[in-house]
């Protein structure tokens, strides 16, 4: 007589996740140097307000204002290498530009992941996006697509900034009062936008909660310059073949849309070293930063790696004369008046 068949015994469910504390540390980060630009921004309104004698004062211009100017940046730093000099015009600038690199050779494209501000606004509609059901992952291909135009956009500073403008053309412009009045300009562009910059910067909104991280993945030269870069980075997620369960759910995770679950290495331009793909791995152990030779280093390293690093060039520069601008105040003054004209704040 037959034994009757044992039932089947259901499979264990996958172990929860350990937590969301990457993307807890990620947004913290995020928000602390998005703080520190908003009140940048209102000192420097401030400031040009009472250029134009249309506020309070004195003011004083807060050099880091001049994070905000990245092409005037990349050809002071064109000739920072061919000349060894520092810009004496928009210093900050470059200061941040160079703190930038360093985080993506060491950090991988921390700066993208963890102090940009527009990181952090797309990291909101991402969230918005997901939480209304309106984001999609567009297929490889359509990915490698659209990742083109940051790339093309990028090749097209450098071939007219780098390659296309000798030193001594680099050296007049980075002196001239449109330089100079950049970071002005900037100010009045956001204040008194066109009707068609207004539709421009919502169709990237509305883009960003379909196409999570739209701006940073597809058009930011920058972050193309940066991702480039931290391909020599030490610090990469490894994964553990032999524990991984493929639930997919570090690709789901992943801002910058990489296939995290198919890969060993995680060493990737899109990369911004946030480690979301790592809290939101259920298998304790498979997933984690690690240096050459496999040797893992705390998942937090990234993030509070970047803020040490920037802060600590900050405070280096401000030491060593290469973060407030050598333009004497008056003439500043002068140049701004100009520039803006009859504008008003």
């Amino acid at each position: 007589m037959s034994r009757p068949a044992t039932p089947a015994t259901p499979a264990a469910p996958a172990p929860a996740p350990p937590g969301r504390r990457p993307a807890r540390l990620r947004l913290a980060v995020q928000s602390a140097f998005a703080l520190a630009c908003l009140w940048a921004g209102w000192e420097f309104y401030r400031f040009v307000a009472w250029v134009l004698g249309q506020g309070p004062g004195p003011a004083t211009r807060p050099p880091s204002v001049e994070g905000f100017l990245p092409i005037s940046a990349f050809m002071a730093l064109r000739r920072l290498l061919s000349s060894g000099q520092w810009d004496p015009v928009h210093p900050a600038g470059l200061t941040i530009l160079v703190a930038a690199l360093l985080m993506a050779l060491l950090l991988r494209k921390g700066f993208c992941g963890h102090v940009c501000p527009v990181g952090l606004i797309h990291n909101l509609l991402a969230r918005a996006g997901r939480a209304l059901g309106l984001a999609r992952t567009p297929p490889r291909r359509a990915a490698l697509a659209l990742a083109a135009p940051k790339y093309l956009l990028l090749a097209f500073f450098v071939w007219t900034t780098w390659i296309g403008m000798d030193a001594r053309a680099l050296d007049s412009f980075l002196r001239t009062p449109f330089n100079i009045a950049a970071d002005a300009r900037m100010l009045a562009f956001f204040l008194d936008p066109s009707g068609m910059t207004v539709v421009v910067l919502a169709a990237l909104a509305a883009l960003g909660l379909v196409l999570p991280y739209f701006w940073c993945r597809s058009l930011c030269p920058y972050g193309a310059l940066l991702g480039l870069a931290a391909l020599a980075s030490p610090l990469a997620v490894r994964r553990d073949p032999g524990s991984c369960i493929r639930c997919g759910r570090c690709t789901r995770a992943c801002p910058g849309g990489i296939r995290v679950e198919a890969r060993v290495r995680v060493n990737s331009p899109d990369c911004v070293g946030c480690m979301e793909c790592v809290g939101a791995c259920p298998v304790p152990g498979c997933l984690g930063p690690a240096l050459p030779g496999g040797r893992r280093v705390p998942w937090a390293l990234a993030g509070l790696g970047c803020a040490a690093l920037f802060l600590g060039l900050h405070a280096w520069a401000r030491a060593t004369g290469h973060w407030d601008s050598a333009v004497p105040p008056a003439m500043l003054e002068r140049i701004y008046r100009m520039a803006l004209g009859a504008f008003r704040l």
